[in-house]
C-alpha cells in the first residue's frame, strides 16, 4: 500500500519555501515518486524579518513569535498548491515534515532554534505535522545537524560504491558515503547565504545567475586565505554551522582587514572559499570516491559547480537529477522522509554524523 507525505523546507538562504508530496513505494523500484513539487518565495518583509530574527534585537519572543505564524501560513499554501497540483485530497496525505527556519544553531549550547508554529500548520490543513527534528539529536549530545545524510543514503546510497553528495543551500554539507556503508556527514562552510548577501548589496539581485557576476571577477588570493583561516574550517567532524558563525559581519571584518577590493572579486572569491572547502573536505574524509552529486540552490550556479570540478580532478561532478531527483526537491523529500521514519517509529539519525550517543526516533508530532 502506497504512503504520502510532504515535506517542507525553507533554508538559511531565505529564498522561501520548497514543498513535495512523495509517495512511497516510487515507481520501477525507485526509493520514492515525486507527485507535486511547488516553490513560494518569500516576500522581502518576512526574509528581511527572519535575517534580523538571527541576531539580537528588541521584543524578539513577540516577533519570533508572529514570524513563525506568517512561516506557517506560507508553508499551509505551499501545502495547497502540492494537493492540487497532485489531485490529492488531504485526507489521503500520512503527514507533513516541516522543519521550520533556522535562526539560532548553537548545540555546543545544548540547543537549535528553528521557527515554526506547527500546531497552527496542522489547523490549516488538516493534516498531522512532524516539527521540531532535530533537538533531540542534540538533547543525546548531537550536532542535530546535517539531518540528510540518512536520507541521501537511502536515496542515492549503492552497494559497493563510494559517493560523495554535496547540499548546497544557505549553508554547505557533504555527505560521504563508503563502499562498506559507512556515512559521514557534515557542513563544510558557506554557500549562497554569503554570496547572495554580496549580490543583494552589491547588485540588487536576489542571486547571482548561473555565477555569471563571479565569473567576470579575479579571486583574490590574499582575501581568499585570510577566509580560510577561519577556525571552523580545520575543526574535525562531528560538526556544523550556520548564520551564527558565515554572516554579513564575519565577511566585513575580513574585508576591513584585506582593504578595498572591487565587488566582483570578493564575490570570485567567496566561490572560491566554497569550493575549496567542499572539496578539501572530500578528498581528506572520502578520497575513493569518484563522483560528487550536488543539490540546493547552488547547483544551479553554473560557475560554482565549474570550480568544484576544477578542484576534484577525477571526479565527476554532477547534478542529483542524474540521479532521478532534481536539485531543488533533495531537502524538501529529505523532510518527508524524515517525517515518514517518524510516523514508523524508526530512527533517522546518524550518530557519525551528528556525534550523539545513538541513533534516535527524530520529531515531534502534532495531531490533524
Amino acid at each position: 500500500m502506497s504512503e504520502r507525505f510532504i515535506g517542507l523546507m525553507s533554508g538559511t538562504s531565505l529564498d522561501g519555501v520548497d514543498g513535495v508530496l512523495a509517495q512511497w513505494p516510487g515507481q520501477d523500484g525507485a526509493p520514492l515518486r515525486v507527485l507535486a513539487h511547488a516553490h513560494l518565495p518569500f516576500d522581502a518583509v518576512l526574509a528581511d524579518e527572519l535575517l534580523a530574527l538571527n541576531t539580537r534585537g528588541d521584543d524578539e519572543l513577540h516577533r519570533a513569535a508572529l514570524a513563525g505564524n506568517t512561516l506557517a501560513r506560507r508553508y499551509a499554501e505551499v501545502v495547497a498548491r502540492l494537493l492540487a497540483g497532485a489531485g490529492v485530497d488531504a485526507g489521503a496525505v500520512t503527514a507533513i515534515g516541516a522543519h521550520g527556519q533556522t535562526v539560532r544553531h548553537r548545540p555546543q549550547d545544548g540547543y537549535t532554534l528553528q521557527l515554526n508554529s506547527p500546531a497552527l500548520l496542522a489547523e490549516l490543513t488538516g493534516i498531522a505535522v512532524v516539527a521540531d527534528l532535530r533537538s533531540r539529536d542534540v538533547a543525546a549530545g548531537g550536532q542535530g545537524a546535517p539531518l540528510v545524510p540518512a536520507f541521501h543514503r537511502a536515496m542515492f546510497g549503492r552497494a559497493g560504491e563510494a559517493l560523495a553528495l554535496l547540499n548546497l543551500g544557505g549553508i554547505a554539507n557533504l555527505t560521504l558515503l563508503g563502499a562498506d556503508g559507512s556515512v559521514l556527514g557534515f557542513d563544510c562552510g558557506p554557500a549562497n547565504a554569503l554570496l547572495d548577501h554580496w549580490v543583494r548589496r552589491h547588485r540588487g539581485e536576489a542571486f547571482d545567475r548561473d555565477g555569471r557576476w563571479a565569473a567576470g571577477g579575479r579571486v583574490d588570493a590574499a582575501l581568499l586565505a585570510e577566509l580560510q583561516a577561519e577556525p571552523y574550517f580545520a575543526l574535525p567532524p562531528p560538526k556544523s554551522t550556520g548564520r551564527d558563525l558565515f554572516h554579513a559581519e564575519w565577511l566585513a571584518r575580513r574585508l576591513a582587514a584585506r582593504g578595498a577590493l572591487a565587488p566582483a572579486d570578493v564575490q570570485a572569491t567567496l566561490v572560491e572559499l566554497s569550493a575549496w572547502a567542499a572539496a578539501r573536505d572530500l578528498v581528506a574524509h572520502r578520497p575513493d570516491a569518484r563522483e560528487l552529486l550536488v543539490c540546493g540552490g547552488g547547483a544551479f550556479n553554473t560557475h560554482l559547480m565549474a570550480r568544484l570540478a576544477a578542484r576534484l580532478p577525477g571526479v565527476r561532478v554532477a547534478s542529483t537529477a542524474e540521479r532521478g531527483l532534481p536539485p531543488d526537491q533533495v531537502e524538501a523529500c529529505a523532510f518527508a522522509w524524515l517525517a515518514r521514519a517518524f510516523v514508523r517509529g524508526d530512527s533517522a539519525s546518524l550518530p557519525s554524523v551528528t556525534g550523539a550517543r545513538g541513533a534516535r526516533v527524530l520529531g515531534a508530532l502534532y495531531p490533524k
